[in-house]
Parts: C-alpha cells; structure tokens; sequence
C-alpha cells in the first residue's frame, strides 16, 4: 500500500493548520499554501472546504483514503451521531492510543512502534495499527523498546494523557477505561463537513 513518506509540513501546508500534535511550524507564513509564493486569493467552494476539512483528519491519523471511507461507512452505519463515531474509531486505533499516552512523538512514530511487534494488547504481541481498542483493554510494551519510550516522554513532558487512557508511566502501561468523548480529542474538525462530503 502507498503511503505517504515526504516532509509533514507539506501537509500542514496543504490544509493551512499543523496536522501534528507537537508541530515544528506554526506561523501562518511557514502554513502558506504550497510552492515558493503560495497560492493567494484562493477561495474554496463547499466541495473544497468539506474535502479540507476530511484531509485535516486523515492526516492527522496517517490513514489512507480506503480506509477512511471504510471508517465513515461504519460511523454511518452504527446508532448515534456519525461525526462524534468516526473520531471514536479513529481515536480508538491501537497506533493512536500509543501516541495519546505520550510515548511517541508522532503518529508516524507510533505506528512504527506498533507495526514493528513492540506492543502487547493484553498481553499477546500486535502489529496492527489499526487495530480497535475497547473498553478494559491492556495496552504494555517489549522490554527491548521501554528505553527509547522513556526518551519520548521525557521529551513530551508537558504531555497530557486523555481522561479515557489511564496510563502508569512507571511500568508503562496504558489500560482503556472509557471511550472518547468529543471534548477529549486535541484536534479541532468539522466531522459533521466531513459526513457530509461522503453522502450520495
């Protein structure tokens, strides 16, 4: 599967907000559009602005177009409001929970953590990121990469675990004791705009 392997500023740029958690680029010169001058006067119809909207939170979640239109079609077709599900199975990926609990710096770095076997979900070795957590699951980690996490979040003091992951940063150990609420989520999205862009 292709995957997006370039400079994440590129896409930080191509939506105008940083798309990363603890971004290197913030100013509104450095988020310009792409190319040397940027493109100015720009004005985006409804198509554009729902398409932005569905780019900002596919990049923020490093997942392909598929697998995004598999995810809306199941928040669609789950009871409840379909915007508030989409971010629920998208926070809920195992590669995401490792980035919540502050032991990686970046999606990207997570689910390298995860693909590469490093993770235990109740105690049995997985390398999916994609992976859907629930309520109760164990989430611990290989001895061999407890070093290197220490790093991250020594490196992430000021990180706060959500209130749905209650993590023991002694024994690195994260455990799910809700499922996330909208308010809980640090990524600001229209999902509403993006329901809206999959419809008909």
């Amino acid at each position: 599967m292709a995957r997006y392997t370039g400079p994440k500023v590129r896409l930080s740029r191509r939506v105008g907000i940083p798309i990363e958690d603890n971004p290197k680029h913030t100013s509104k010169r450095q988020l310009n559009p792409p190319g040397m001058h940027g493109f100015r006067g720009r004005r985006l119809r409804d198509y554009g602005i729902r398409l932005q909207e569905k780019q900002k939170l596919r990049y923020h979640y490093h997942v392909m177009e598929k697998q995004f239109a598999r995810y809306v079609t199941e928040a669609k077709r789950l009871p409840g409001n379909s915007g508030e599900i989409l971010m629920q199975l998208l926070e809920r990926r195992l590669d995401n929970v490792v980035r919540r609990a502050g032991v990686a710096r970046t999606i990207w770095a997570a689910r390298q953590i995860v693909a590469h076997g490093h993770v235990l979900l109740n105690g049995r070795k997985t390398d999916r990121p994609s992976c859907q957590v629930k309520v109760g699951d164990i989430i611990t980690f290989k001895p061999k990469i407890e070093k290197l996490l220490r790093e991250n979040m020594e490196s992430l003091s000021g990180h706060e675990v959500p209130g749905w992951i209650d993590f023991n940063p002694s024994e690195l150990k994260a455990k799910i004791i809700a499922l996330p609420t909208s308010d809980q989520i640090p990524f600001d999205v229209n999902t509403n705009l993006i329901v809206e862009f999959y419809r008909g």
